[in-house]
């Protein structure tokens, strides 16, 4: 989850560089777009395995779902130059990596500390 975070964090700043004046940013900004749907798979079994009996939450599965169906829309509003839903979608896509990443990461230190491993 922290690469596809980082991964989608990259993604206005790529975007920001192409419209600083450097055109190559957005080359780089849409190879970078169409690995997301992957990244977001692969954080989709990390969900489901998550889940099995005793492990964690199941609402990290649906959520990873629309997640990879709002990079998939991503994907195409910004092929199809649609920026009035690839800015915001975009948006909403970090938020919720972003929240996700901090649910995330205060279990695995509770985890950590309760087992006693340091």
């Amino acid at each position: 989850m922290l690469v596809h975070t980082a991964v989608v964090g990259a993604q206005p700043v790529l975007a920001g560089s192409y419209f600083a004046g450097d055109v190559d940013a957005i080359a780089a900004h849409g190879r970078t777009g169409s690995v997301l749907p992957l990244l977001s798979v692969l954080q989709l079994v990390a969900a489901v395995l998550l889940v099995r009996p005793g492990r964690g939450p199941w609402w990290p599965v649906p959520v990873t779902v629309a997640l990879f169906l709002a990079e998939g829309f991503q994907v195409g509003a910004g092929y199809s130059r649609t920026l009035a839903l690839h800015v915001p979608l975009g948006t909403g896509i970090l938020a919720v990596l972003v929240a996700l990443l901090v649910w995330a990461l205060p279990v695995r230190a509770r985890s950590a500390r309760s087992t006693g491993a340091r």
